[in-house]
């Protein structure tokens, strides 16, 4: 319970510009589907997650704000090595650009 709250503090002090998206990883696969448990090295990092805060949009070439495809809540799909790796508040985000997401889970 400790851990939601911290993530929804650290949520609010992060702001993402323009068209960026905070996203939170979910934690690496520790079984494989046969039931054999990965030692550390041999973990997968994520490449799914929940997005946590959105930007305002990008700006058009007229100066009106696109919006988002995504919104607060959404499951994500981002490519192995996208966006950039942030912690706050000891939580570890992503911060992608909207072009860098794969897709959205639904």
């Amino acid at each position: 319970m400790a851990k939601k709250t911290e993530a929804a503090a650290a949520a609010l002090t992060l702001k993402p510009l323009d068209d960026r998206i905070v996203v939170h990883p979910t934690d690496a696969e520790e079984k494989t589907s046969g039931g054999i448990l990965l030692p550390q090295t041999a973990q997968q990092k994520p490449q799914q997650g929940k997005v946590v805060a959105v930007g305002p949009g990008r700006l058009s070439e007229t100066g009106t704000r696109l919006p988002l495809a995504v919104k607060v809540g959404d499951l994500v799909l981002f490519g192995k090595y996208s966006g950039s790796d942030v912690e706050v508040s000891t939580v570890e985000y992503k911060i992608l650009r909207e072009s860098e997401l794969l897709g959205k889970l639904v």
